[in-house]
Order: C-alpha cells, then structure tokens, then sequence
C-alpha cells in the first residue's frame, strides 16, 4: 500500500480537495467572518438579513453547527490518518463531504424548514462521524472512540436543535446540549495537542521538559466536566450545578499550569493554544457563578466566553497551525497570524465586558463581533492562499 505522502503527491485533482483541512478550514472562517457582522446589523436596527428562527437564532445555530461543524470535520479528516496509519480521504469523496456541508449552510439561508432542512443539515455530522468509526475501527485506534463518540453526540445536538424549530420551539436545548458537547471535546482535544506540542517545542529548544502525560488530575478534570455540563445541560440554575462547574473550572486551570504556557512565549503558534484553554477554564468559571449568582454574571455571558473566547481561540490556533504544517511551511507565527490572534481575544474581551457597558450594550455587542470576525477574514484573507495552492515541497 502507497504511503499516505506518496499519494499525496501522485493526487492530480485539485489541492483544494487533497485534504479535510483544506476546504473546511477555507469555508467555515468564511461562515465565521460572515456570521457576526449580520448579527450586529441586525442588533442595531440595520437589519440586513431576516430569518424564520430569527436572526439570533440562526446566527446561534450556525456558529455551532455550521462553522464549528466545519472544524471539527477538517480536523479529524486530517488527524485520522496520523491516528491510524490509513490513507486520507480526498478527492471526490472529499468534495461529497464539502457539497453535503456546504448544502446545510445553503437550506439554512432559505426560508426551507421542517424535515428537508433537518436531514440535509444533521446528515453532514452523522456521515462524518460514520466516516470516522469506520477509520478508528479498521486503524484499531480505540484512543479516539471517545472522539466518535462526542461527534454523535454533537450530530444529536444539531437533531434536537431541529425538532424543537419544527415543533415551535426556540432550539435552545439543541444548542445547550451541542454546547455541552463541544466543552468536553475542548478539554479532550486540547488538553492532548497543547501539552504534547508544548513539550515538542520544549525540546527542541533545549528547555526542561514539561510531563505530558495523561494523570490524575487529568481524569479528575475530564470526569468533573462530563457531570458538570450535564448537569448544566439538565438543571442550569442549580447550586450543584454552579458548584460542579467551578470545580471543573478549577481543575482544568490546574491542568493548564502543568504545562507552563508562560515559558513559550517566544512562539506565539504555541502560546495561543495556552491562551484558548485558559478562556476555556475562565468561561466554566463564569458560567457556574452564572448559576450560584445570575445578577452577577449571566448565563449569556458564560457561554460567550466558552464559544467566543475558548472556542474562537482554540479553533484560530489549531486551524493556524495545521494549515502552516499540512502546506509544507514553517510553524512559526508571522506579523498577520499574530494580528489573528489578537483581533480574536480582543473581541471576545470586549463581549465579555458587554454586559457591563449598560446602555451601550448593543454597540459593544455589534463592535464585538467585528473585531472577532475580523479575525476570521484576516484569516481568509492570509491564509486562504495556502489552503487552495499546492503543498510546498522542500527543496
């Protein structure tokens, strides 16, 4: 069997199509871009863009399943090879994916609803996680079935989301419940990629080694977050539930000071995936006082710093970093990736104090999303390059 570099380079076809990260990176910043700036039109009373759930709910609906569904399948189509030492999927297959994802951005645009809308957008996931079991089970890489799991889990969400529309509802349980799900996939995915590549880096620049891995205040952390968010997902207002989340807030800071992101500060692609996990442990402390205390913090406010903040960040940093390593570049941060980095924190610094700003809280809202979605079209803009030329190949 050819390995997977060799046909690599024998694929003719488009490079746009010669691997997961390429369109779906390329398209969901795209979505991420787009997103935040009709919302805060709409906020403001420009209203460019109207929408049978609202133009809050589908932007909700579309941020989470639309775009972070994009990253999560460039991702684990690029990851799975590695993980099981099996050729990638590319090409036509590839394409198929793209055009199903792509088919659920479209039929949530129009005004197209019920069960057409419901298997068209919820398929996407579902193949994409059949695509994986079948990976994971023939690589015999039993690591990652959590990882199959969570995506079922995050293609239920997205059903659930979509029940509720046809039934009247508001889709709030669907989003919560694809909410809870991405969390944990946040602490599973990058509580593995921000220590290995932290001691990597390490290494080669001859800095004492950090531990990386798996113990016990690993697991402490990843079990209190699994009952955490489901309780948060069951019983929101609960002081269990309040008391769970900071605890599991605690526990994942914890975690993030054994791998001593403040000695990387020399490589800022490495410094961000510190800086995303502390959003992360900031946004389940945020969102447990939001439930021990709402008149301080509210729910609101919690989940934007978990989707702004953690996932915003996370999601910039991983696709930054695979797509300068999968294009044959080096893997250090220039003038525009450090620029991404910093438009995405400053928006999500500025909704986290939106609530804050009294009767300027729409403007700080609309401002917000521009400044964050402006770190998905600079993104687009300086990256998309890479993502639809030929991978570099070392002289």
């Amino acid at each position: 069997m050819p390995s997977k570099m060799s046909q690599l380079r024998a694929f003719q076809g488009l490079a746009f199509f010669s691997f997961g990260f390429r369109p779906f990176f390329l398209c969901g910043s795209v979505v991420a871009t787009i997103l935040p700036i009709v919302t805060g039109l709409s906020l403001v009373g420009l209203n460019p863009f109207s929408h049978p759930v609202g133009a809050i709910g589908w932007h909700a609906h579309e941020m989470l399943f639309g775009y972070l569904a994009a990253v999560i399948a460039g991702f684990v189509l690029t990851a799975v090879p590695n993980w099981t030492g099996r050729l990638p999927i590319i090409g036509w297959r590839l394409a198929l994916l793209f055009m199903l994802w792509a088919s659920g951005r479209a039929i949530m645009l129009s005004a197209l609803g019920g069960a057409v809308s419901a298997i068209v957008d919820v398929s996407f996931l579902l193949l994409i996680d059949i695509v994986l079991w079948r990976e994971v089970i023939a690589g015999k890489n039993w690591r990652n079935v959590p990882v199959c799991v969570l995506i079922g889990l995050f293609a239920i969400g997205n059903l659930l989301w979509h029940i509720d529309i046809i039934e009247g509802g508001s889709g709030s349980f669907g989003l919560r419940f694809g909410l809870a799900v991405i969390a944990v996939l946040l602490a599973l995915i990058g509580g593995r990629v921000t220590p290995s590549f932290t001691r990597n880096w390490f290494a080669k620049n001859n800095l004492p080694l950090i531990d990386a891995s798996f113990l016990t205040v690993d697991i402490a952390a990843i079990g209190c977050l699994i009952f955490a968010v489901a309780a948060w997902l069951l019983a929101p207002g609960r002081i269990l539930t309040g008391i769970a989340l900071i605890l599991a807030s605690l526990l994942h800071i914890i975690r993030l000071f054994r791998w001593k992101g403040w000695r990387t500060k020399g490589e800022p692609l490495l410094t961000i995936l510190h800086i995303g996990y502390f959003w992360f442990g900031l946004a389940l402390f945020l969102m447990g006082v939001s439930a021990l205390a709402p008149s301080l913090v509210s729910q609101s406010t919690g989940i934007h710093v978990l989707t702004a903040g953690a996932t915003g960040v996370m999601t910039l940093a991983v696709m930054t970093r695979a797509t300068l390593g999968h294009t044959g570049r080096e893997l250090t941060a220039d003038t525009a990736t450090v620029m991404i980095y910093t438009l995405v924190n400053l928006g999500a610094g500025i909704r986290l104090a939106a609530p804050y700003a009294s009767e300027y809280y729409t403007i700080t809202v609309a401002a917000a999303g521009a400044v964050w979605g402006g770190a998905f079209f600079l993104f687009t803009v300086v990256y998309g390059r890479y993502l639809v030329a030929p991978r570099l190949e070392s002289p």
